[in-house]
């Protein structure tokens, strides 16, 4: 069968290798859809979780499909099963993110089935929707490390994937003052469909007076700034994390979900002053099936904008790498 490995810095291929075969508690999950994600890209660029290692690393961890076959012992899930698969823990190993095992494949061996990490999907939610419950569920978790609260007003920066899950997730709360900013036409108009208020192209759009126009103001020592009470940094740009504690609030929040890889300047003066908040967020809610209930609750199929074979994995590695119109890219073995 066919597995995407990464060999070295830059070195992605599409193997060829043996079909599992499932000990006393595992399963085998035949995938139905894997999503690709910027931290893929980064793995094939440094080669590897933390550069090169021993063996070639297995792509794909947000993945969705039908139990295959179990090991004697599991009582967890059986052959048949619609499961979201959960990428695992550091505990018991990961998926597709240093681990032995990747979704970029036809067969996925889940190693300690009965550990919590194949979660049911109701027959309402087709497969390839179910994979993407891992973005929406770190899109989830961003909005939690935000804090936000009801009838508060918030603005997302950046609307990949990972933001859209945070409008998808502050829309289906309640929120009715979501603000998108994204330089993708096709990402904004995927952000207002989601039920963002607004989608502000900042291009073009002076982002900072939208949002004071749209949020109202709050008074501050240096003039008023934009109400929004919360930030959602899902752009990875340095400037829009500077952007967002020089011009944010007093008692602002910022959560910073997006890969920032080098550092930032930060102006701690603002910091202080303000007494603003900037948290990470890293993974997911406590309960990860929460995305799988979001999913069950809205549909977000309009997310998932493309969908390539895995014989095509280089297409699909070059559509996200190289366009910024795309929601998420799925590959089906």
């Amino acid at each position: 069968m066919l597995q995407v490995r990464v060999h070295g810095p830059g070195d992605v291929r599409v193997d060829e290798v043996a079909e599992p075969e499932p000990g006393p508690t595992d399963a085998v999950v035949r995938i139905a859809a894997c999503g690709i994600c910027g931290s893929d890209l980064s793995y094939i660029r440094m080669g590897g979780l933390a550069g090169p290692g021993p063996e070639p690393m297995c792509l794909g961890h947000e993945m969705a499909g039908v139990v295959e076959a179990v090991g004697e012992n599991v009582t967890a899930v059986t052959p048949g099963d619609r499961v979201v698969v959960q990428p695992g823990s550091e505990e018991l190993g990961r998926i597709g993110g240093g681990g032995p095992e990747g979704g970029l494949t036809p067969l996925l061996l889940v190693r300690h089935a009965d550990a919590g990490f194949l979660h049911p999907v109701p027959d309402s939610v087709p497969l390839d929707v179910a994979a993407f419950a891992e973005p929406l569920a770190v899109g989830m978790h961003a909005v939690e490390q935000a804090q936000v609260v009801d009838g508060e007003a918030v603005a997302v920066f950046g609307c990949g994937p990972i933001g859209l899950a945070s409008v998808a997730t502050l829309v289906d709360a309640g929120c009715e003052q979501v603000v998108a900013v994204d330089l993708s036409a096709r990402r904004r108009e995927l952000a207002l469909g989601l039920g963002a208020q607004a989608a502000l192209d900042p291009a073009t759009d002076d982002v900072w007076a939208a949002l004071a126009d749209l949020h109202g103001t709050e008074p501050f020592m240096f003039g008023p700034t934009p109400a929004t009470a919360a930030f959602i940094e899902a752009s990875g740009s340095a400037k829009v994390l500077r952007d967002i504690l020089d011009r944010g609030r007093v008692g602002g929040r910022c959560s910073v979900v997006a890969l920032h890889y080098e550092p930032v300047p930060t102006s701690y003066l603002m910091l202080l002053m303000k007494e603003f908040t900037l948290r990470g967020s890293m993974e997911y809610p406590a309960r990860f099936a929460d995305a799988v209930d979001l999913l069950a609750r809205r549909d977000l199929s309009a997310v998932l904008t493309d969908r390539l074979p895995l014989e095509r994995f280089d297409e699909a590695l070059e559509l996200l790498d190289g366009s910024k119109e795309c929601g998420k890219v799925l590959v089906v073995p």
